[in-house]
């Protein structure tokens, strides 16, 4: 009998990088395989059971969730460096997640259609695609797993997931948790490892026929390189660089507000994070004042956790330091955090007399760090705003309504704002953006059914001769 023999890895605290939180066993190439050839042949059992039974697996596995929503919580916190506070929430969300899928087994899957011919009854159906690789980030390890894995299963699909290897612990807990709900075996598997190992398994397996993923562009890119061509869906949600307008209408106090916690939310690991502010020349000055105020009220350690890993930490800094390299005046925090004995803590960052050729302007930096622009008005901010590679997300502080719609209708994103910040996304909403952000069809609401699922026409002839 051979004996497989894995690499056993050590998730270190980000807040404290000497403790290990715990080990993960990464799975070997032929593992891998094996999970997927037994995740295609579990497809057609489930593919087969009541859309309204595999809803409620969803439902249960919600109700786990909220059960033990403190351990997903603490070791989430403790694994990617999100406060417990955040996490709570996020965990929250995830099982909001889940209900809102677990009763789409009990919508329409089809609709009956009149036919040209008085004899026949023509009608299309939904049905699944068969095994889906689903490969997530280390920032939201629950909230995206769960948009991602739950409508796949809902819809009659099977899943192997394979979350961040800094999110490793978390993810076996949440596969845990699905199996505790009574989900079938080789339904969903969870595959720790590596990308570049086991998730190029996943890219070439001829079993998998669609791969959803979020993370960056490089990697983006890569899959489309490998799987491009290999006729499986694909499914990208990749990078922002989320702009937001304060004109001088708006209710100041309130716009500072909200654009610092959208720039130093989860500090600042989202993708829909507000990275650069429009301001209008007219408040500038009293604008730039009350972010600065806003920012002074983040308790780094307590309100606002470590970035997730030294990898991270180095990259932030040194885009913080290409910053002031280029020209932009560094305002507010750009370092370290003094006073932290350990753990990667960055101090909220604020930059002015940013030109938009400077990299601040322009790249994903996936951290605390806010550039602010001066405009002379309206249009020049929404020309900026919409000069960028990336179209996520964008918001809009103003009173003025004929404004407002003009920048929904202009705005080159997927998902606009109007007086909030740039973050934040609802279940039965589709979440996506344009441009380099994303591509195919939308994740969450009805529009995820777009990807997990394909259409299937019927035709009955109802006369006989």
């Amino acid at each position: 009998m051979t004996t497989v023999v894995r690499e056993v890895r050590e998730q270190f605290n980000p807040a404290r990088p000497t403790q290990c939180i715990g080990t993960v066993e990464l799975l070997t190439l032929n593992e891998t395989k094996a999970v997927v050839t037994a995740a295609h042949n579990a497809f057609e059992g489930w593919k087969n059971t009541s859309s309204i039974a595999r809803g409620e697996v969803l439902r249960l596995t919600a109700d786990l969730l909220e059960k033990n929503i403190d351990q997903v919580a603490e070791i989430a916190s403790c694994e990617m460096g999100k406060t417990k506070s955040e996490m709570l929430g996020e965990v929250k969300r995830g099982a909001s997640i889940l209900r809102y899928f677990a009763q789409e087994g009990m919508r329409a899957v089809g609709e009956v259609l009149p036919s040209a011919n008085e004899s026949k009854i023509l009608y299309t159906m939904r049905v699944p695609l068969g095994v889906v690789a689903a490969i997530t980030p280390w920032n939201f390890p629950v909230a995206i797993p769960l948009w991602k894995i739950a409508p796949a299963l809902v819809y009659g699909n099977t899943v192997v997931w394979k979350p961040s290897i800094e999110a490793a612990l978390t993810g076996k807990l949440i596969g845990e948790l699905f199996q505790r709900a009574g989900l079938p075996e080789n339904v969903l598997h969870v595959v720790q490892g590596r990308g570049s190992k086991v998730g190029q398994v996943l890219l070439e397996a001829p079993e998998v026929k669609a791969i959803t993923f979020t993370g960056s562009n490089n990697v983006g890119q890569s899959i489309l390189d490998t799987a491009g061509s290999t006729n499986k869906k694909i499914q990208l949600e990749l990078g922002g660089k989320n702009a937001a307008i304060i004109l001088a209408d708006a209710n100041i106090k309130q716009a500072a507000k909200l654009t610092i916690e959208g720039a130093m939310k989860q500090t600042g690991q989202r993708c829909t994070a507000t990275s650069r502010v429009y301001i209008e020349e007219a408040i500038y000055e009293e604008v730039l004042q009350q972010l600065i105020e806003e920012a002074k009220k983040i308790e780094v350690g307590v309100t606002m956790g470590p970035v997730s890993s030294k990898g991270q930490y180095e990259s932030i800094l040194a885009a913080i330091e290409k910053a002031q390299l280029d020209g932009a005046e560094l305002i507010f925090g750009g370092g370290p955090t003094q006073g932290m004995k350990e753990g990667y803590y960055i101090d909220p960052t604020i930059f002015t007399n940013v030109t938009h050729d400077m990299a601040i302007a322009r790249e994903e930096i996936f951290g605390p760090v806010l550039a602010v622009i001066k405009v002379k008005d309206y249009e020049e901010a929404i020309r900026l705003s919409n000069d960028s590679d990336f179209g996520l997300s964008a918001s809009i502080y103003t009173t003025n309504i004929p404004k407002a719609f003009d920048f929904i209708n202009r705005s080159e994103v997927g998902l606009v704002q109007v007086n909030d910040e740039t973050g934040g996304a609802e279940p039965q909403a589709p979440f996506g953006g344009m441009k380099n952000s994303s591509t195919g069809a939308r994740e969450q609401g009805q529009a995820a059914k777009e990807f997990f699922t394909t259409f299937k026409t019927i035709t009955i002839g109802t006369k006989v001769e």
